[in-house]
């Protein structure tokens, strides 16, 4: 109960200071406030004046009334409280004493401006209006040690300053932190929405493959159990879809949806062969040592070739397609070629597919090139440094 109550109390106290534009810390207003209640009751009991109150006592409710506004309202005024500050300073240095703690409510008043003032002018009448009434009271009101004071004001001020310049730098560096979480926020959306999109798109592409290889079995060859063989297909594609969706939206969860290793190079000739099985007149061959590709290349390869396929179902029906993978020493290169019917049709139709692959490239650090070459579509990678 009393932990509730001290968190909602905090919140209002920071909703407050933020409204009214102040970088400060909770605590920072509380403990300013609470210094000059304390400097105002040492200043009346040095004057015998709260027991029984007398008219000098008004300056302690001089200092109270910013609060009490704060309190009753929610709202801080900063010009409000100093303005107080310096004129209970005033009353009270009308019967100054020996040692005088009245005039430190001029140091706090220095420092709340230093750290909470927004121009240059509005810290200097802060700090001037506390000299002058320090020099007036040593010259007409007796005031003894006037000179250290105004240097005690010059102290204050300085340490307000300071507190302004930290606060902004605290405030430059919450910036940078969360324009830095704002920006890993976006990357990992981004390549959780190329995840889903290779997925998807290679998954419904198989998928209608087998759909259509199914009605031709039935429409014209009258085929069943070629029909059947198709839809199995298409199921089993369709399952394997649905684990990959589920496992790369569980990067968004808290905790992992799974332990399912994500496809790599070796699964390059699997996916080629699925495809191949749906339909897609595709042919696949490999070179050197895949034990040279890295796991993160080896996705990165795997959603490219799995991407350039896709686009060759939508965008060339009908077309021979084939995969060409070479693992060398010092780099790795990717070819997927497919021939054109006619005039190559614009696969920048296709923009998420595309910038997909290229932004893969890149994160490999691998050259892409895709293109029409004569009369056939090349997508071409290279990967360097291959492991050894």
């Amino acid at each position: 109960m009393l932990k509730s109550l001290r968190d909602r109390f905090r919140a209002r106290v920071q909703v407050s200071l933020t409204r009214a534009g102040l970088s400060l810390p909770w605590w920072g207003a509380l403990c300013a406030s609470a210094v000059s209640f304390m400097f105002t009751a040492v200043a009346l009991v040095q004057r015998d004046a709260l027991l029984p109150p007398e008219p000098i006592a008004l300056a302690g409710l001089i200092v109270i009334a910013p609060s009490v506004i704060w309190v009753a309202t929610d709202w801080i005024m900063p010009w409000v409280r100093m303005t107080a500050l310096i004129t209970a300073t005033s009353v009270l240095l009308i019967e100054p004493v020996l040692p005088d703690f009245a005039p430190l409510l001029l140091l706090v008043a220095a420092t709340e401006a230093g750290s909470v003032l927004r121009t240059t002018w509005g810290i200097a009448i802060v700090t001037v209006a506390g000299e002058l009434v320090l020099v007036v009271a040593g010259i007409w009101g007796g005031l003894i040690g006037g000179p250290v004071y105004m240097v005690a004001i010059l102290l204050g001020l300085s340490g307000g300053l300071m507190v302004r310049w930290y606060t902004r730098v605290l405030d430059a560096e919450r910036d940078n932190r969360d324009a830095s979480r704002d920006k890993a926020l976006l990357a990992e959306r981004q390549r959780i929405a190329r995840e889903v999109h290779d997925v998807v798109g290679h998954s419904l592409s198989i998928t209608l493959l087998h759909l259509t290889g199914a009605r031709r079995a039935l429409q014209q060859d009258r085929d069943v159990d070629e029909a059947i063989e198709a839809l199995t297909e298409a199921e089993q594609v369709g399952r394997a879809a649905m684990a990959d969706i589920r496992r790369t939206v569980g990067l968004l969860a808290d905790t992992p949806s799974g332990s399912a290793p994500l496809p790599g190079v070796e699964d390059i000739e699997t996916l080629v062969e699925r495809t191949r099985v749906a339909g897609l007149a595709v042919r696949y061959t490999q070179e050197g040592d895949l034990g040279r590709v890295g796991a993160s290349e080896g996705l990165g390869l795997y959603r490219i070739v799995q991407e350039s396929l896709v686009n060759v179902v939508k965008h060339a029906p009908g077309a021979n397609a084939e995969v060409r993978l070479n693992a060398g020493r010092s780099d790795v290169k990717l070819i997927v070629s497919n021939t054109l019917a006619g005039t190559a049709r614009g696969t920048a139709e296709d923009g998420s597919g595309l910038a997909g692959m290229a932004v893969r490239a890149a994160q490999l650090g691998a050259d892409l090139s895709a293109g029409p070459q004569g009369r056939q579509w090349i997508v071409q990678v290279t990967v360097p440094g291959a492991k050894s």
